[in-house]
């Protein structure tokens, strides 16, 4: 395949992974591959077409294995101390509530339903921990 052809697969393999939903950038390394045997090419590196897909692939593989972990935890891994689940959180109840009671309350910027799911009444203005979260209910204990 020409140089340019390798680069105009490539780019066309970059531009798929922009629009993928997420696709976890699967396909970013196999795009830079392609555009790298393009630059190779262009550069006056001759290979026979098997060699040229033999080292689309090797590169492809290669740098899958090696770096696509660290970039997508780099990139997609959130926040240091950062837990994915409420659970085990403490909130501030602004009032009384009974076991089986609800109330709303703003948590982390969201307004939430809480639900005392424990034996025992909350008193206002106590903490209680969060021990489940359905939808945008937090489901809460006494502490």
């Amino acid at each position: 395949m020409t140089w340019w052809g390798w680069m105009i697969l490539g780019a066309v393999i970059l531009g798929a992974e922009l629009f993928a939903i997420d696709a976890q950038f699967y396909l970013l390394f196999v795009g830079i591959s392609a555009v790298l045997v393009g630059l190779a090419g262009l550069l006056g590196i001759t290979m026979p077409e098997w060699g040229q897909w033999l080292a689309f692939a090797v590169l492809s593989l290669v740098s899958f294995f090696t770096f696509r972990k660290s970039l997508y935890e780099k990139i997609r891994g959130g926040a240091v101390g950062f837990r994915e689940t409420l659970s085990g959180n403490s909130v501030d109840v602004p009032e009384r509530l009974e076991p089986g009671a609800e109330v709303r309350l703003e948590y982390r910027g969201t307004k939430w339903t809480v639900r005392n799911v424990g034996e025992a009444p909350i008193p206002a203005g106590a903490r209680a921990t969060i021990v489940a979260v359905d939808g945008l209910t937090l489901r809460i204990e006494a502490q």
